[in-house]
């Protein structure tokens, strides 16, 4: 059974950092390509960020590039999210998710090219 579990959401103010993690399970990890998403509050679901298999490839959103970084263990089966400069339109509940095989990385940005997706950790910035 494929299992993705997210941690490191919580409250912060605008400016300030917080870390991700995505724990993965089920599935041969280091054969996957890996994306995070977000969905904030009465909003659809945005693509955030995708690394590649391998972790030598990596996509970031307009809105995130330059701030927010992807990256990936394959031996202990983690990939992360470290977010910088966060701001309040930054508030959303975070997903990782396994990308189908057969997708590259100019579809990654595509929400159908997600198979699983994790339940979310909240992370909220607020003065």
């Amino acid at each position: 059974e494929v299992r993705l579990v997210e941690s490191g959401g919580g409250l912060v103010q605008p400016g300030g950092s917080l870390r991700l993690s995505c724990a993965a399970s089920g599935f041969p990890f280091s054969r996957s390509a890996m994306t995070w998403v977000r969905q904030a509050p009465g909003k659809g679901l945005e693509w955030v960020a995708t690394i590649s298999n391998g972790g030598l490839t990596t996509k970031l959103s307009d809105s995130v590039k330059g701030r927010f970084t992807i990256s990936r263990d394959n031996d202990n089966e983690m990939v992360y999210l470290q977010m910088n400069s966060l701001k309040p339109e930054d508030t959303a509940v975070y997903s990782c998710a396994k990308v189908a095989s057969g997708y590259n990385s100019y579809q990654w940005e595509n929400l159908y090219s997600l198979e699983v997706r994790g339940q979310g950790t909240l992370v909220t910035v607020s003065s």
